[in-house]
């Protein structure tokens, strides 16, 4: 349980932030383009798509903190 407390910390935590924004910003953006690239294009995005936009960014946002939390974690 305090290790879930720890990355549920770390998800706010401005010593992961930068990195992991960027992490998301690129990957987001490519499966993003791979998602909804033709929705968008063709101005089709509905509601429900531009949620699983916005998921598209949190999801390799998440991970990328998940990385540096546990890459940190075992070195102490």
């Amino acid at each position: 349980m305090s290790f879930l407390r720890g990355y549920l910390a770390a998800l706010i935590d401005p010593t992961y932030r930068t990195n992991a924004l960027k992490v998301a910003a690129i990957v987001g953006s490519i499966l993003l383009a791979i998602n909804h690239g033709a929705a968008l294009t063709q101005n089709k995005m509905t509601r429900a798509r531009w949620i699983s936009a916005v998921l598209t960014y949190c999801v390799p946002y998440m991970v990328s903190v998940h990385g540096q939390y546990v890459s940190r974690t075992k070195k102490l």
